[in-house]
């Protein structure tokens, strides 16, 4: 029977795991080189930005309203005009992706607009339909906007009688980076919640210590806490290290306050570390062990959490199989805190989720691990 909680056996007991952290590299590259990797690679090496595209034009008019309109292409933010010439030039530039789109401006282009008209050609990669929409959908809009320049200068331009005006809340910019960064942080503590816990258990049984350890008069929930607490504090240290890297060299804004983002972090690592635990109690191998925790925490946090796919745009039953991935509930929270500000409104449901998330896990865990032992 187990005795009464004991401070003293706890805090040796709390020492000890310390000490096989210390003690383990693998513990410290996935705690602290592996976020690294994992950040810069989001921040620099995944770019969902639609800025700056590479186009060729081919400028079939020698009228100056043709050049006036290959002008515009090339001083618009959103291009990169980086080849001029023949359609066969640019189309092999195209077809070895040296270019995204080509910009045919016809032979009649310049008569065309004399008469009160106008068009032009854009011929785009099909093979990446993203990028050919947005060329297509920009294309239009230098166009609109150089034909409704020329008109003011001409002074035959009419005030429409509604006007829009685009403003983006929160990430002006529409930089990628911004719901990435944060994002990366989520799968940094799913990583090291999740798959550095589903190798401790895991680790005693290969090593025959968690008999002799069950045999000194330790409770279950000590036994669960010591595992726990120094991960926990792991946790918190790289989600301190990738906000202070997010802010500093990627420019990451931050208009939370550290509060919200520790109460956020910490709420999250329950269920996470509970996951990593349950696993790690159930598989006694600690290869198995890691590879259940890429499959049930690490791909789902990367596909189903919104981080980088908008669970919106999923089918149905994918949305409804989202609701069990707890990243889910940490991607918006994350996000909302570094460029929007704290919004407890938001912050609540899903802390409560998360919260609910973990208490189920760690109760798992718990009936798992006994059940195993005896």
């Amino acid at each position: 029977m187990n005795r009464p909680f004991d401070p003293r056996r706890f805090r040796a007991m709390l020492v000890k795991e310390t000490h096989q952290i210390v003690r383990d590299p693998s513990t410290f590259l996935i705690a602290l080189v592996l976020p690294l990797l994992l950040l810069f690679l989001f921040g620099y090496g995944v770019n969902l930005d639609s800025s700056r595209t590479r186009i060729g034009i081919a400028v079939q008019d020698d009228s100056a309203v043709a050049a006036s309109l290959a002008g515009a292409f090339q001083n618009s933010r959103y291009f990169e005009v980086v080849e001029t010439g023949g359609m066969k030039k640019l189309r092999d530039n195209l077809i070895g992706d040296r270019i995204r789109g080509i910009i045919v401006i016809p032979q009649d282009f310049g008569r065309q607009v004399a008469r009160g008209g106008g068009s032009i050609q854009v011929v785009t990669d099909g093979s990446l339909p993203n990028t050919a929409a947005f060329i297509a959908a920009y294309s239009e809009g230098v166009r609109a906007t150089w034909a409704a320049s020329r008109a003011s200068d001409a002074g035959g331009l009419r005030q429409p009688p509604i006007a829009v005006t685009s403003r983006f809340w929160f990430n002006p910019e529409l930089a990628s980076r911004y719901f990435l960064v944060p994002g990366s942080i989520a799968v940094v503590m799913t990583m090291i919640g999740s798959l550095l816990t589903a190798l401790v258990v895991a680790r005693e049984w290969e090593r025959g210590t968690l008999e002799a350890l069950m045999a000194t008069p330790i409770g279950m929930g000590e036994f669960i806490l010591t595992k726990v607490i120094p991960y926990f504090v792991l946790g918190l240290g790289s989600m301190a290290m990738c906000t202070v890297l997010a802010i500093t060299i990627f420019g990451v804004p931050f208009r939370g306050s550290p509060l919200a983002l520790l109460v956020i972090a910490s709420v999250y690592l329950i269920p996470s570390l509970g996951q990593g635990l349950l696993i790690s109690a159930a598989v006694k191998n600690q290869f198995v062990a890691s590879q259940v925790a890429l499959l049930t925490a690490f791909l789902p946090t990367m596909l189903l959490s919104g981080f980088l796919f908008e669970i919106s745009s999923m089918p149905k039953p994918i949305q409804a199989l989202t609701y069990l991935v707890p990243a889910r509930y940490l991607i918006p929270q994350l996000q909302t805190v570094f460029i929007a500000g704290d919004d407890w409104g938001l912050f609540l449901p899903n802390l409560a989720t998360l919260a609910v998330f973990g208490a189920g896990l760690f109760v798992m865990c718990v009936r798992v691990t006994q059940r195993r032992i005896a």
